[in-house]
């Protein structure tokens, strides 16, 4: 994805605040911190490069940001315009993402709740990272999700046995995205999600 100086020094600004917090209440595993810009970051980026260039996007079970807090620094793009809210049940990294988004300078709305006991959002974007199966996730979009509004969701090697299972409980869109960073994994881009 391409950006500017001022997106590319605010997601290395960002990268340091999750290497500084990660150690203390993990907000990505260990064996990924390294590996942080790459396996976050990068993989974040493409799930934007996706989305509609404007809309309410709100991410759930948001952890350590990715790619809610992503969303939200490239939201500062000129051609980009997003109103982002950030879903995180863990008051930890609630008060990671709080520190994130004031210490970088972006906006964004957290609020720390389980998602199922969250008000449904409207969102135009919602994106979900390592959270649940996809049958999990369709059922948090038809919660939170605008009647045309479309969801991201990343997924490893498995999400086509996901996709099938899904199948049993729900009827949805789903168009497969192949990821720039896995050879294996997909980013699935889910709409008009209605009960079987």
């Amino acid at each position: 994805m391409n950006v500017s100086r001022e997106t590319l020094d605010r997601l290395r600004a960002y990268e340091a605040l999750v290497l500084k917090w990660s150690p203390k209440i993990n907000l990505v595993s260990k064996g990924t911190l390294a590996d942080t810009w790459e396996r976050h970051i990068v993989d974040s980026l493409q799930v934007i490069e996706l989305a509609p260039k404007s809309g309410k996007w709100v991410d759930l079970g948001s952890g350590g940001g990715f790619p809610g807090i992503v969303a939200a620094i490239c939201a500062m793009e000129t051609d980009r315009d997003h109103d982002v809210t950030l879903v995180e049940s863990d008051a930890r990294k609630s008060a990671f993402l709080r520190t994130a988004l004031r210490e970088i300078g972006v906006e964004g709305t957290v609020i720390t709740d389980r998602i199922e006991n969250v008000p449904g959002q409207g969102a135009d974007i919602l994106t979900a990272r390592a959270l649940t199966s996809l049958d999990g996730l369709l059922g948090f979009a038809k919660q939170h999700m605008a009647e045309q509004g479309i969801a991201l969701f990343p997924k490893g090697a498995t999400w086509q046995k996901e996709v099938e299972a899904a199948k049993e409980h729900w009827d949805f869109q789903a168009k497969m995205h192949p990821s720039t960073t896995h050879p294996d994994a997909v980013v699935l881009e889910i709409s008009e999600v209605k009960h079987v």
